[in-house]
């Protein structure tokens, strides 16, 4: 999913529909080569052939490689925050809601293993500017779960928990779905995404409920 976050990035193209659709198609076709060779081994004219387009059609779209990378990481984010947001307008309520935003982060996480992988191993390659971006982006998403919590706090579904411990609590969900990318060629011996989702969420729940004890 590519969104107006990424309009900083230079093109030629004034159409937007067919800027977001041509950079979804370089996203794509970038992410499998840049976990095969590596960023910096991934060549232009490599990248231009997985993407299907020409050298100087995949320019008009981007201006360096540093911007697929950034937009790879964009797209992420993006995912990521759409689903995380379609869940929370669900009608649920209580720590069920929160049972279901955790489920479609992990989800979400689960689909778009390479690409989180990609993310970590490749973003201290980009810009200081594309950087805090993305940063941006990954705090966005932890503010949504701190913010559900806070939410189900106030209704008096979860126990006076003070903003510090919230806080953690956000950003351990955050961790926890990423973890499960990278750790996969494990917990894949033992679990599923469905029971690993359910071991997680059982984790979470159990803080909230020890802290209200």
């Amino acid at each position: 999913m590519i969104t107006d976050d990424t309009r900083d990035v230079a093109t030629q193209i004034k159409n937007k529909e067919l800027v977001k659709e041509r950079r979804r198609q370089i996203v794509d076709g970038a992410v499998k080569l840049f976990i095969q060779h590596g960023y910096h081994k991934t060549t232009t004219r490599a990248l231009a052939k997985a993407t299907g387009l020409s050298i100087g059609s995949m320019y008009e779209y981007i201006s360096t490689k540093d911007d697929i990378l950034y937009l790879v990481c964009m797209a992420i984010h993006a995912e990521v925050e759409y689903a995380v947001k379609q869940a929370l307008g669900r009608s649920l309520e209580g720590r069920a809601a929160l049972a279901e935003v955790i489920r479609e982060y992990f989800m979400v996480c689960d689909r778009m293993s390479d690409h989180v992988l990609l993310m970590y191993q490749a973003t201290h390659f980009l810009p200081r500017k594309w950087q805090k971006k993305v940063l941006e982006a990954e705090l966005r998403i932890t503010d949504i779960f701190i913010q559900a919590i806070q939410e189900l706090k106030g209704r008096g579904a979860l126990p006076e928990l003070d903003d510090n411990t919230i806080n953690l609590m956000g950003h351990n969900i955050s961790v926890l779905g990423h973890t499960w990318t990278f750790r996969r060629w494990y917990f894949a011996k033992n679990f599923n995404i469905d029971q690993y989702i359910e071991q997680q969420t059982d984790f979470v729940m159990r803080f909230l409920v020890d802290k209200k004890d």
